[in-house]
């Protein structure tokens, strides 16, 4: 039995053929939609790609691009088959590409589809490049003079600024590094060479923090050095008193946006698949009434149309017997082409046939 089976007339028949077409060029649009958010989600991460990790953070992006490109061309070319079902004529020179059309359709909403559950499945991934960019960067702050690092200082400084954000769980990530630069320390002062012979590690650790991370919007001035010791500032309790600094790490800045943006991505990208899919059940109900139409003989009259021929039971009982068939057809293929040099058929009868000649004895 038939599912979701509905009766066509000609005039519905060309109607829907029209509105698919019509609707056929929209999804083009929604194809260069999803292509553009995808390079849009590609130049934001490109843009911090100093501040992240190593790992497939552009599996998204490139899967938005790429299913954005291949909207188009699906969609045009799909355009093109439904402005021809309006003529029964000009439907048979497509009857055969119409089924694998749909087929390769349904797999491509099943792509668009994943890459929105991409959206927001890719979270703990970002979060995990971030942590580790933000720690190599902030650990190499202040190599200003090596190839290669020395514009890190410029850009984790933009990024707390423009992020409103220290650190990369907090503002006290800097007091575990060094990052002022060695060639701005006085190795004579007295006190500069306590606080490296106090470090394991000779490095010249402070409770302060770089300039970017201060707070503009405070009253004020900012405290970047000393921040724990009260009684290095008047009128200070670190303990109590709301820092002039920015305590928010940029980690979590940054995930919260880019989080925005995928899941805003993420929408877009599931209202775009129900479209996608809306026009394929139209464009399967089209192919279907079409194709009875040629069947019956009789263009210009009534048609059933229907999403499945059979039950799903039914269909996918069908399917499963027809991958079987193949995996037979392929082992009877190898028999017949006599590949196996073991099986030596004609020799085995030849054999059989001097057997029984040999048993019968000669009558007088």
């Amino acid at each position: 039995m038939a599912v979701l089976k509905v009766k066509f007339t000609k005039t519905r028949r060309d109607k829907l053929a029209q509105i698919l077409w019509i609707l056929n060029w929209v999804s083009v649009v929604s194809g260069i939609v999803l292509f553009s958010l995808g390079l849009f989600l590609k130049i934001e991460i490109k843009k911090r790609n100093e501040m992240m990790a190593k790992g497939d953070i552009n599996s998204v992006p490139n899967m938005l691009i790429s299913v954005g490109v291949i909207a188009c061309i699906i969609n045009f070319l799909g355009g093109k088959i439904c402005y021809d079902c309006s003529d029964a004529n000009k439907f048979s020179r497509w009857k055969l590409v119409m089924l694998p059309y749909i087929v390769c359709s349904f797999c491509f909403t099943f792509c668009i589809l994943v890459g929105a559950l991409m959206c927001y499945t890719m979270r703990n991934e970002l979060e995990e490049s971030l942590y580790l960019g933000l720690r190599d960067a902030i650990k190499f702050y202040k190599d200003t003079d090596i190839p290669g690092r020395c514009f890190l200082k410029k850009t984790v400084d933009l990024l707390q600024i423009g992020f409103h954000c220290c650190g990369n769980n907090g503002f006290r990530d800097w007091f575990e590094i060094q990052w002022v630069s060695a060639r701005y320390l006085n190795m004579a002062s007295k006190e500069i060479q306590d606080r490296l012979k106090s470090n394991v590690d000779g490095k010249f650790l402070v409770d302060g923090v770089p300039f970017s991370c201060c707070n503009p919007s405070s009253p004020r001035p900012c405290i970047q050095y000393q921040l724990t010791n009260n009684s290095a500032h008047y009128n200070y309790d670190f303990l109590t008193e709301e820092l002039n600094i920015w305590v928010r790490g940029c980690r979590e800045a940054l995930l919260d946006y880019y989080t925005a943006i995928m899941r805003s991505i993420g929408v877009a990208a599931l209202l775009i698949w129900l479209f996608e899919l809306s026009v394929l059940i139209g464009v399967r109900y089209l192919q279907t009434a079409m194709k009875n139409v040629l069947l019956l003989g009789d263009l210009e009259g009534e048609s059933d149309g229907w999403l499945l021929e059979n039950s799903f039971v039914e269909t996918a009982k069908y399917n499963i017997s027809i991958i079987k068939n193949l995996g037979k057809a392929n082992q009877i293929s190898t028999v017949s082409g006599m590949n196996d040099p073991s099986i030596d058929v004609q020799n085995t009868n030849c054999d059989k046939n001097n057997v029984t000649t040999k048993s019968i004895p000669a009558a007088r």
